[in-house]
């Protein structure tokens, strides 16, 4: 009697030593997830956006470095580009985070910058190519599915020529509401260009002199265009953002003092025009500015700071235009987040 007793004893005691084993672990298991989370960004300033740890559902399928991202808010598709050998160059996920596709295109070499056009009608994706094959140095439009639908440039064939149009290694593009495209060119190569083409892919201004003057450039990396027919270009290799007038290619001002630590690598507007949004590369951060009315630039005021992990490496970034969310597409981190805003009145 007494033995069976003792056994009993021994079994609860193992039984709820087992029991504190496993609660300790799931408290730890909680504690490290939380930290993790809490230690993924710090916010300096303004408190406008906080991280969605949720999305994607599965950041497995990220396999590459991610270079770019695109939203189409009516439909509510994320496109991420990434880069890496035998990989799927874009992913596609819903904006509540659920995967949807995988292109497994051969005539995508190495995409950089990603632009979603015509969200309402007939939407179709824009990707910059900086490859060095045969499909490389181009600018290829594909429909939602990827399939290819049109290339700008000479596939394979690195150049400055404007008739046939060439590029060497160009950065993003970006195409207005009206048909009108804009096309940063190049991340690094040979030229140093902002292009603006006509729908029917006719030259209507251009900058393309290299240098650090008023209109030149080093390595223009991102372009966007605002309300007030203003394009925004983040002219990487200067350290600043130049501004000019869309429909005349005149140059309206430029933001430098913003950007002494890094350089901005992205430019793009939370869907009021209150903030632009650029991501630097090196400091790990995405920043928040102040975005002018019309009339004079004036000076650069950063209302936020988002200070990303150690090597995440932000590049390229893209906003829901009808949810005010935030995609970053990070190359040292090989993933791409989603940040939302804190209040439906914050951006």
């Amino acid at each position: 009697m007494r033995r069976r007793n003792y056994c009993c004893l021994i079994a609860v005691a193992m039984a709820l030593l087992l029991f504190i084993m496993f609660m300790c672990g799931a408290i730890s298991s909680r504690t490290s997830v939380a930290s993790r989370s809490h230690a993924d960004f710090r916010v300096s300033g303004r408190a406008l956006y906080k991280l969605d740890i949720s999305w994607p559902r599965n950041p497995e399928l990220f396999t590459g470095q991610v270079f770019a991202v695109a939203v189409n808010h009516l439909r509510g598709r994320v496109y991420v580009a990434q880069r890496g050998e035998n990989i799927p160059k874009v992913l596609v996920f819903s904006t509540d985070g659920e995967f949807l596709q995988a292109w497994n295109t051969s005539t995508l070499e190495m995409p950089h910058g990603m632009f979603l056009a015509n969200a309402s009608a007939d939407p179709s994706l824009w990707i910059t190519d900086v490859g060095n094959g045969p499909f490389g140095h181009t600018v290829k439009q594909y429909s939602p599915t990827g399939k290819l639908l049109q290339v700008l440039g000479s596939p394979g064939k690195a150049g400055s020529s404007l008739s046939p149009l060439q590029f060497d290694q160009p950065a993003e593009i970006f195409i207005h509401s009206s048909g009108e495209i804009y096309i940063v060119d190049g991340d690094g190569g040979l030229n140093n260009r902002l292009i603006k083409l006509s729908p029917d892919l006719q030259v209507l201004w251009m900058h393309a002199e290299r240098g650090s003057g008023l209109a030149q450039f080093y390595i223009p990396h991102s372009v966007a265009v605002d309300r007030y027919q203003r394009v925004w270009v983040a002219d990487r290799g200067n350290k600043r953002i130049q501004v000019f007038n869309s429909v005349t290619g005149d140059w309206l001002g430029s933001w430098g003092s913003c950007f002494k630590d890094d350089a901005p690598y992205s430019v793009r507007f939370t869907p009021d025009q209150k903030y632009i949004v650029v991501a630097q590369l090196n400091t790990n951060q995405i920043t928040l500015l102040e975005a002018p009315p019309i009339g004079i630039i004036g000076q650069c005021q950063v209302i936020s700071t988002i200070e990303l992990a150690e090597d995440v490496k932000p590049h390229l970034v893209d906003l829901d235009l009808k949810s005010s969310d935030l995609y970053v597409a990070e190359i040292g981190a090989g993933q791409a987040q989603k940040f939302v805003p804190l209040s439906a009145a914050s951006v």
